[in-house]
């Protein structure tokens, strides 16, 4: 069973930076792609970024483009998301997800891409 774990999360003033991670385990990593999501109004999860089965390939929300990156080590089973130049509209729990989609296309921002989620870390951006 697919398992995910978020981390890295916090309190930090705007314009700081924070690296939120996710471990996972019960899965061949390398085989995944990975995400990550944010709740947006009337329960839907806001794509944030995405990342191809060996790092290749990443695709950015345009909210967050030029100011965070997503990244992945294989070997430790771990993805990331370096997150600078943070606002206060960033603030929110920021969710991990892993799909086995052998497609990596526009079908990445989409949630129901995804069948397996973190609980997911809490980020606040302080003005």
């Amino acid at each position: 069973q697919v398992q995910l774990a978020e981390s890295g999360g916090g309190l930090v003033q705007a314009g700081g930076s924070l690296r939120l991670s996710c471990a996972a385990s019960g899965c061949s990593f390398s085989n995944y792609i990975m995400g990550w999501f944010l709740p947006a109004p009337v329960s839907v999860l806001e794509f944030v970024a995405a990342i191809s089965w060996n790092g290749g390939r990443r695709v950015y929300a345009d909210s967050v483009k030029g100011r965070f990156t997503i990244s992945r080590d294989n070997a430790k089973n771990t993805v990331y998301l370096q997150m600078n130049s943070l606002k206060p509209e960033d603030t929110a729990v920021y969710y991990c997800a892993a799909s086995n989609s052998q497609l990596f296309s526009g079908i990445v921002s989409e949630k129901t891409t995804y069948a397996h989620w973190g609980q997911g870390t809490q980020v606040t951006v302080s003005s």
